[in-house]
């Protein structure tokens, strides 16, 4: 298995170090889902597990749900519920997608809010090592007692900046010895979610959760740390920066694997910008083999556009591959090697697709176990 490493910018082999291989890959924040471009992330980390354990690796798949969140007490404020009603609610609701998407779920399903013992103890040793002060309740990372904050994104002190903002924090919070440090426990409202704390009742950071989800299911160093793009910064190298800083082991990440962004009417496919299309409606019209033939046609670094024409387009090939699924197939068995291939070059799904469709056009009797690979069932 090759993959890119955002961190390295190179594809290079996957070595695990670990046995079995340690998956992370980032979950939703569960106040509006489940929309495309959450199936387009975890479409991909579902087939990349598929080829791991294919080929032979036993995987220990770790995928988190932030349940507390600012976003999230905000939904619940507007829609008059309670935050953790609505995580509940709203997670619930993304599971039962994914299963009718045939992703598999992931073998640890932690949320943030069951977590928070660990943040606890982690901010508290960052404290203690000198990496962390506390202002009026808030606890910050000290950015300036790294070297290299900033090496998995590679951008300037000046973009980083920016992109904080844009993110929500507050560069020019007075609290704060840098503008780059970043929250890891802070105060809340009486009407927000809050825990007993060294630093008095408050909650965690955004950044601090994943940390603490991370090691305590998966240890010092995870193989494989994925999510969406958008993630790379803040999310991502802050966690680098944390983790790396309580374990003094590095890298945190052996190989870290960003989806593409999907976009859709010219922006961002997201929440906050509400221009969503959501599976759960597609479902409706479409049945799972389509979409996610629809997601498989792009490979996972490549950003996207879609339009609902690309789903049409989508339907009609699979139901012509499924049609020709029901023909005889003979005694060859290639396929499954072939599209194991082009999964493992960097999980090349448009290629494994071809591939595919030339087996059941072509009579290959092992085109049952490669369509498992992509997460298919061809089923009339």
């Amino acid at each position: 298995m090759r993959l890119r490493n955002t961190e390295t910018g190179a594809v290079q082999p996957l070595e695990p170090a670990h046995r079995p291989v340690r998956v992370y890959v980032c979950g939703i924040t569960p106040y509006d889902t489940t929309h495309l471009g959450h199936a387009f992330t975890y479409v991909a980390f579902d087939v990349l597990v598929r080829a791991l354990r294919a080929a032979g690796h036993t995987v220990r798949y770790v995928q988190n749900v932030t349940d507390v969140d600012d976003d999230i007490i905000r939904r619940a404020r507007e829609l008059g519920t309670s935050w953790d009603r609505l995580a509940t609610k709203e997670t619930a609701l993304y599971e039962a997608d994914m299963a009718a998407l045939n992703v598999r779920p992931p073998d640890v399903f932690p949320r943030a809010s069951q977590t928070i013992p660990k943040i606890i103890d982690l901010v508290r040793l960052l404290e203690a090592q000198g990496h962390a002060y506390q202002r009026e309740g808030h606890v910050y990372f000290r950015v300036g007692s790294i070297t290299d904050y900033g090496r998995l994104s590679r951008l300037s002190r000046e973009d980083m900046i920016k992109l904080l903002a844009q993110h929500g924090a507050d560069p020019n919070d007075p609290r704060k010895q840098d503008p780059l440090d970043f929250i890891l426990w802070q105060a809340s409202a009486p009407d927000e979610p809050r825990w007993e704390s060294p630093w008095g009742q408050g909650r965690p950071g955004w950044h601090i959760e994943c940390s603490a989800m991370a090691l305590e299911h998966l240890g010092e160093q995870v193989d494989v740390h994925g999510g969406g793009a958008d993630l790379i910064f803040p999310h991502h190298e802050s966690e680098i920066a944390q983790s790396e800083s309580v374990t003094g082991v590095r890298p945190f990440a052996r190989i870290w694997v960003h989806v593409g962004m999907l976009r859709y009417q010219g922006e961002k496919m997201s929440k906050s910008l509400r221009n969503l299309v959501l599976v759960g409606d597609l479902l409706r019209r479409y049945d799972a083999d389509s979409i996610r033939v629809l997601l498989l046609r792009h490979h996972y670094r490549e950003p996207w556009e879609y339009t609902p024409d690309q789903l049409e387009d989508a339907a009609g090939w699979t139901q012509r591959l499924r049609q020709a699924a029901r023909g005889p197939g003979d005694a060859r068995g290639d396929s499954p090697m072939a599209i194991r291939a082009a999964l493992e070059d960097d999980l090349d799904t448009p290629r494994a697709l071809r591939v595919l469709e030339d087996a059941v056009s072509g009579g290959d009797a092992g085109w049952r176990t490669a369509s498992d690979l992509l997460g298919l069932r061809l089923k009339a």
